[in-house]
């Protein structure tokens, strides 16, 4: 998905939002064949095409209840009440071959959901307005407790896993959402995120770890769900935060490339997702001025395809994933036309809020 283009392929102008929704609704009815080895993640990028569509105000082509109607579909559900206390987990399926029947008794012997499906699941279901009250919250909660591990990060899948960020701040998402906080020990959760802490000011995926953009957004967005730090942060008193935010404030301002986009970590090239970690963070924080948003936008708009859509770097095939960061990075420039984003959910504001 990432094969070298010519220049030319780069329309590097404006943000073409006609090209974007054909690219989109192209994507939404029929993906191209090499998505066959992310079968897995299905509704990854279901969401990412979903809300996506959302950010650029373009959701009137979507049958919202036939999207709900297939989302719940990839919904995994206890047999009976002590189903909730077997050390599983149920959320959702990221795909069909992961989902397999119960036996006769109603019990799922091959419990495959997951907690970035569960999230991707429930953000759609929130983007398409779906009725949340009719979700059992319960079920998705009370289970989710059995993820969360001694030192507060989470797994992923109640068969083990890698324990770290991404997950955490998947669980913190979910609670939030559901608003039902009942399947994390949010006290846990903060000191894990705060040990994940880098000398240097950014956050790695787990205690130790170099760090990164992405397990950043991860660490604030989480601790700003569980009400750890207030949105804003630099307006008010940071110096009474429980992160060392002028130390992060240091180390994400120098993520900016020469080129204008954002870079992950120290010595690596821009990459245009990066423009929604950093961002996001920067925008969480308040220093979202601090940013030169005139070559961060030229940087992004290199990365812009002739087919619509945007790729990791310019002059490559746009794809989903660095395509949604790409509209989420447009909209926190408060490009025209496109809908404000809930940076801490990773959905639109209205999506979100539903206003």
């Amino acid at each position: 998905m990432e094969s070298e283009l010519s220049p030319s392929s780069s329309i590097n102008c404006s943000f073409d939002r006609h090209r974007h929704v054909r690219f989109l609704e192209m994507m939404n009815e029929i993906l191209p064949g090499e998505y066959q080895s992310q079968e897995i993640n299905t509704v990854t990028l279901a969401y990412f095409v979903l809300s996506s569509l959302d950010i650029i105000d373009a959701l009137d082509t979507i049958n919202k209840e036939a999207v709900a109607t297939w989302v719940l579909s990839f919904q995994a559900r206890p047999g009976n009440e002590d189903g909730l206390n077997s050390g599983q987990f149920y959320g959702f399926h990221g795909s069909k071959s992961s989902q397999f029947n119960p036996n006769v008794d109603g019990v799922l012997l091959c419990n495959g959901s997951h907690l970035a499906s569960t999230y991707c699941a429930l953000a759609i279901l929130k983007i398409v307005g779906y009725d949340f009250s009719l979700i059992d919250s319960k079920s998705i909660a009370t289970s989710m407790r059995n993820l969360q591990q001694h030192d507060g990060s989470f797994i992923p899948i109640h068969i083990r896993a890698e324990a770290d960020l991404r997950f955490l701040f998947c669980a913190a998402a979910i609670s939030y959402m559901l608003d039902n906080w009942s399947g994390v020990d949010k006290e846990k959760a903060k000191e894990y995120i705060l040990n994940c802490q880098s000398y240097d000011g950014g956050f790695g995926l787990s205690p130790g770890l170099e760090s990164h953009g992405g397990a950043t957004y991860c660490a604030i967005a989480s601790l700003l769900l569980m009400g750890f730090i207030e949105d804003n942060i630099l307006s008010k008193s940071a110096s009474s935060s429980i992160i060392n935010v002028p130390l992060l404030l240091d180390w994400i301002m120098q993520r900016q490339a020469v080129d204008g986009g954002f870079q992950g970590r120290p010595n690596k090239s821009s990459d245009s997702c990066y423009a929604f970690w950093i961002g996001a963070v920067l925008r969480i924080l308040g220093g979202h001025k601090f940013v030169c948003s005139e070559a961060l936008r030229a940087s992004l708009l290199n990365c812009q395809s002739q087919y619509g859509g945007f790729s990791k770097f310019p002059g490559q095939l746009p794809e989903l994933h660095h395509s949604y960061y790409g509209f989420c990075a447009f909209s926190l420039l408060e490009e025209a036309g496109l809908n404000s984003l809930c940076v801490e959910l990773g959905i639109t504001y209205r999506a979100a809020h539903g206003n």
